[in-house]
C-alpha cells in the first residue's frame, strides 16, 4: 500500500479540490439548507472508463508485468536468482504477508485517528471500508491516486463531516505520513554518508535525497506561519488593479487553503494519540514487508540501506504511472543495486513486496467499495428519518 499514498497527482487533486471550493466551501446564502440540499445530491465517484482508456491501461500493465517476470529474469545474475525462486523459505514470506497485515491496520488506526473527530457515527469499521475503497479506486478506477481522494472526501462528506474540515484533516493526514517519509530520508541519507549508519553511501542516493527531505520539512514548516488571512492581504497588494488583484489571490489561495490542514497536523504531533503511531509503524511495516521478503531469498542488507533505497524507489511515483506499476519495482531495484545489494536477489525481494504490498490488497478493497456503497446508503436513510 506504501506506493499508493506517495501519489503526486492525488495531493494535487486534493489541492485542486480545497482551494477551488469542492472541499472547502464558502457559506451560502440559505446556509444549511443549501449545504444539505448539495450533499444529498453528492454521488459516489463514479467509474469513468473508455475503450481506449481501457485497451491503453491493459497494454501498459502487461507490457510492464513482462518486462518484469519475463525479461528482466533473462539478464545476467538475475536469471540465476530467479532459479531460486522455488527455494525461497516460504516461512519468511509467511511472515511478509504478516508484516502487510499489520501495515493495513496501521494504515487504518492513522486514517481513524485523524479523519474522525468525536461525535462523529464512523466507527474502525467505517474507516477500514473508506480505507481498503479508496486503496482500489486509486488502482483501478482513476490514475494518480484522484479516484482515492474524491472517494475518501465523499465518503467523509456523507458522514456529515463539513467540507472545510475535510479537507483539514485529509491535508493534515498527508502531512503527518509523508513527514516520517521525509524525515527518514533525511535521517538515512545523512547517516550514511557521514558514517553514522552502516552501508554504502553514494551522493545521489544519500545527499541529494536528504536536501529534497529537508527542503520539504522547511517548506510544510513555513506553512504552518502563514496568516489565515494570507490570500486576502496578497490582494490589497493592487487595489488599483482588480484583474491582477483577483490573481494574486489565487496565487495565495494554496498556501493560505493549506495552513489549517498543516497547523492540525502539527497539534496532532505535539499531542499525540495511540493511533499516531500508525504513522510510523505503517511505513515500518512496509519496510519490513521488503525486508522479510531479503530474508526468504537470501540475506537483507544493512537496515539503513534498506529504509534508504525503499524511500528513494518510491520517488518514483512522481512518474504518471497508473499505480506506479514499473516504476517504483525498477525504482527500487535499481537504488539497491546502487547500494551495491546484489541485483538478482533485489529483483526477487522486491517483486515479492510489491505483491504483497500492492497487489493482494487490491481485491479486499474492490469488496469495500461496493460495501461502503451499502454503508452509505444507510447512512442517508438513517439522517433522512432523523
Amino acid at each position: 500500500m506504501a506506493e499508493d499514498a506517495v501519489e503526486p497527482a492525488a495531493r494535487a487533486r486534493l489541492h485542486d479540490a480545497a482551494t477551488s471550493g469542492s472541499l472547502v466551501g464558502s457559506p451560502s446564502a440559505d446556509g444549511a439548507l443549501d449545504g444539505q440540499q448539495h450533499l444529498d445530491e453528492e454521488e459516489m465517484p463514479r467509474v469513468a472508463l473508455t475503450r481506449r482508456r481501457l485497451i491503453l491501461l491493459a497494454i501498459f500493465v502487461l507490457a510492464a508485468i513482462a518486462f518484469l517476470y519475463f525479461v528482466l529474469p533473462q539478464l545476467g545474475g538475475v536469471r540465476d536468482a530467479y532459479k531460486r525462486v522455488s527455494d525461497g523459505d516460504h516461512a519468511w514470506l509467511a511472515v511478509a504477508l504478516g508484516f502487510e497485515l499489520c501495515s493495513i491496520a496501521s494504515y487504518v488506526a492513522l486514517f481513524h485517528g485523524i479523519h474522525v473527530p468525536p461525535g462523529s457515527p464512523l466507527r474502525h469499521r467505517d474507516s477500514y471500508l473508506i480505507t481498503m475503497a479508496g486503496l482500489a479506486a486509486t488502482r483501478l478506477f482513476a490514475a494518480g491516486g484522484a479516484g482515492g481522494v474524491a472517494l475518501t472526501a465523499w465518503a467523509l462528506r456523507r458522514s456529515r463531516m463539513e467540507r472545510r474540515e475535510v479537507a483539514e484533516r485529509m491535508i493534515a493526514f498527508l502531512v503527518v505520513l509523508y513527514g516520517v517519509y521525509v524525515t527518514a530520508m533525511f535521517v538515512c541519507g545523512i547517516g550514511l554518508r557521514t558514517g553514522l549508519l552502516p552501508g554504502e553511501a553514494p551522493f545521489g542516493l544519500t545527499v541529494v535525497p536528504a536536501i529534497i527531505a529537508g527542503a520539504a520539512i522547511l517548506v510544510f514548516g513555513a506553512l504552518a506561519l502563514v496568516p489565515e488571512d494570507f490570500d486576502r492581504r496578497v490582494q490589497r497588494m493592487a487595489p488599483r488593479r482588480p484583474r491582477l488583484a483577483r490573481a494574486l489571490r489565487r496565487v495565495a489561495l494554496a498556501p493560505a487553503s493549506m495552513r489549517g490542514g498543516v497547523r492540525f497536523a502539527m497539534q496532532k504531533t505535539l499531542h499525540p494519540d495511540l493511533a499516531m503511531l500508525g504513522a510510523v509503524t505503517w511505513w515500518a511495516f512496509n519496510i519490513a514487508v521488503l525486508w522479510a521478503s531479503f530474508r526468504a531469498f537470501g540475506s537483507s542488507p544493512p537496515l539503513a540501506v534498506l529504509v534508504q533505497a525503499f524511500f528513494v524507489g518510491m520517488l518514483a511515483n512522481l512518474l504518471p504511472i497508473p499505480g506506479g506499476i514499473g516504476g517504483v519495482d525498477g525504482g527500487m531495484i535499481g537504488a539497491l543495486a546502487a547500494f551495491g545489494v546484489d541485483a538478482g536477489v533485489a529483483v526477487l525481494a522486491v517483486l515479492s513486496y510489491r505483491l504483497f504490498a500492492f497487489w493482494l490488497p487490491t481485491l479486499p478493497g474492490v469488496i469495500a467499495y461496493f460495501q461502503l456503497r451499502r454503508r452509505v446508503q444507510r447512512w442517508r436513510l438513517r439522517y433522512a428519518t432523523a
